[in-house]
C-alpha cells in the first residue's frame, strides 16, 4: 500500500515543480501516470515536460496513442495503462484513496494561491485519512521541502 502525499506549491507552481517530481521518479526506475483534472492542460504538461530545461529530457506521452504502455511517464485525464509506480494528480484532479493499494505513492499538487484547489485537497486529505491510508502533507519553505503533517494508515 502506498503512501499519499499532498505537496502545496507556491510561486513555482505544478509547471515548476511536477518535471523535477518526475524525474525522481524516473531515477529510481519507476513509471509515473500524470493525471490532470481536465483535459486542457494536457497540452501545457506536454510543453512544460519538453522545455523545463535545456539540458533535460522526459520521456513522456499524452494517452490515447498506440504505445501508451511503453511510456514511462504518461499525461492523462483518466486511468493509465503504463505500469505506473507513482501516480501524480494535477489541475483538479482528485484523490481516490482505494488506488493507495496498487500504487507505490500517490502525490497530490495543488498551489495555495488556489482557494478552490486548497478547499479540494482539505477535502481529499478528509478522505485519506478517513480511508486509514497513510498521508503526508509537504510544504516549500525558504527553498525546502518541509514535512508539516503525517497521517497514519491507522488513522492517526
Amino acid at each position: 500500500m502506498g503512501e499519499i502525499r499532498f505537496y502545496r506549491l507556491g510561486e513555482e507552481g505544478v509547471d515548476g515543480t511536477l518535471p523535477l517530481l518526475l524525474e525522481r521518479v524516473l531515477a529510481r526506475g519507476q513509471r509515473a501516470l500524470v493525471r490532470a483534472g481536465m483535459a486542457e492542460a494536457l497540452p501545457r504538461l506536454d510543453a512544460r515536460l519538453w522545455t523545463y530545461a535545456p539540458d533535460s529530457f522526459l520521456p513522456h506521452g499524452i494517452a490515447g496513442g498506440p504505445h501508451d504502455a511503453d511510456q514511462p511517464v504518461l499525461l492523462t485525464t483518466d486511468t493509465g495503462r503504463n505500469g505506473a509506480d507513482v501516480l501524480f494528480l494535477t489541475d483538479g484532479a482528485r484523490v481516490d484513496p482505494a488506488e493507495a493499494d496498487d500504487l507505490a505513492m500517490i502525490v497530490r499538487l495543488f498551489e495555495d494561491r488556489d482557494g478552490e484547489a486548497v478547499a479540494q485537497a482539505r477535502e481529499d486529505w478528509r478522505a485519506v485519512t478517513q480511508a486509514q491510508k497513510e498521508a503526508v502533507f509537504w510544504a516549500r519553505e525558504g527553498g525546502k521541502w518541509v514535512e508539516k503533517a503525517r497521517s497514519s494508515a491507522s488513522g492517526s
